[in-house]
């Protein structure tokens, strides 16, 4: 459906001076139309020249029983592509290219499955998409828990969760899941969250929004300032809320982009946040960590001895080893009243001897102490 009507009148052509323009254009466009044409040719010959090579690179994975996915490749080849980007294409025009081609290679050498936290068109969705592409079989799951369980029972090669916004802070699903699961963190995703305002319909004849109360509440402004006559309904899932804008009249959603496209909604109004630098960060989990990638982070789980001061004397170990704190939280055991478990990221890998030595020195203050894994630092936001 047509949102923006046609201008009330027409600028009249000359039929004559265009066809003479078009015949004084024709032969330098067809000329590098031809360039263009040529330049196709040759890069579609080079992908599937290395298409070839990862097959091969294929075989040899399944001889040693390798993992396909390998965040520490992934994190070199993506740094390797913005060094030898000059221009004029920006380096996340390059990035999203490269994203898809490895999303293909993986399928070439093993369909990868990777969980994340459903329905279809949820922002999980979306954050699994644009790491590992449309190659992949993407496999919607009820709830954070049931991607680690699927992941360490090995139904599926890898997990997407959500671990903190920021804005809303930390998701203590996923924290909470990791008290009870051998998952382990192998690399993390930056997405940025932009709300878009989702129909079939234009936006005249809307006289409801759907979506969830948190994003009602993200939206504040654009709604109080646009919206303020239309009524608020929340819904379980902005995917939900999608839906049922592509089944009932007079109804728009508020979600991602995805989500209208699976449903089948025009964007009315896009990045509508009252904040548009809301990101969530991801963790994709797997049954083991990354190896080094030469800037990693180490995520830690621990709880501490009943003492004064425990918890300063483990800040202070990786503090005495010079190694920077990017990150904490903490969640209650619920085992005992008042006793919590810590969470915190620390720049560097679980290989490095230097954080060797702060965790084998921090041990002395905790009651446990649990490297969930260590992985490649994400430097930008898809």
């Amino acid at each position: 459906m047509r949102l923006t009507p046609y201008p009330t009148a027409a600028k009249t052509i000359n039929m004559s001076e265009a066809s003479s323009n078009e015949s004084l254009d024709s032969s330098p466009l067809d000329a590098m139309r031809s360039r263009i044409d040529a330049l196709d040719t040759q890069i579609v010959e080079l992908l599937n020249a290395r298409a070839s090579v990862v097959q091969q690179i294929g075989k040899l994975k399944q001889l040693t029983n390798a993992p396909i996915y390998a965040p520490d490749r992934e994190k070199e080849i993506i740094d390797r592509i913005r060094r030898l980007n000059k221009g004029p294409l920006p380096d996340r025009c390059i990035e999203a290219v490269w994203r898809e081609l490895m999303s293909g290679s993986f399928a070439l050498e093993k369909p990868l499955r990777i969980g994340f936290l459903g329905p279809q068109g949820s922002f999980s969705h979306l954050a699994s998409v644009r790491k590992f592409g449309s190659s992949v079989e993407h496999v919607p799951l009820i709830d954070i828990a049931t991607v680690f369980e699927e992941v360490v029972r090995g139904h599926i090669d890898h997990g997407l969760v959500p671990v903190e916004n920021s804005i809303g802070g930390g998701v203590v699903d996923t924290l909470d899941a990791f008290l009870l699961s051998s998952a382990r963190i192998c690399s993390e995703v930056l997405i940025s969250v932009h709300h878009n305002v989702l129909s079939k319909e234009p936006w005249d004849r809307i006289r409801k929004l759907y979506s969830k109360p948190e994003v009602f509440s993200q939206c504040r402004d654009w709604l109080s300032r646009v919206a303020k006559d239309r009524e608020l309904e929340p819904t379980a899932s902005t995917s939900r809320a999608a839906e049922l804008a592509g089944q009932q009249p007079g109804v728009a959603a508020i979600g991602s982009t995805i989500a209208g496209e699976l449903y089948g909604l025009h964007v009315l109004f896009e990045n509508i946040e009252d904040n548009p630098d809301n990101v969530t960060r991801f963790f994709v989990i797997g049954r083991e960590g990354a190896k080094r990638s030469g800037a990693d982070k180490t995520a830690i789980m621990f709880t501490t001895a009943h003492k004064p001061g425990a918890l300063a004397a483990v800040l202070d170990v990786f503090k005495d080893h010079g190694i920077n704190l990017t990150d904490i939280e903490k969640r209650p055991s619920k085992k005992v009243n008042w006793e919590y478990y810590f969470f915190i990221d620390a720049q560097g890998h679980s290989d490095d001897s230097t954080m060797q030595a702060a965790i084998n020195a921090s041990k002395t203050h905790c009651l446990q102490l649990t490297m969930l894994g260590s992985y490649p630092k994400a430097t930008e936001v898809l």
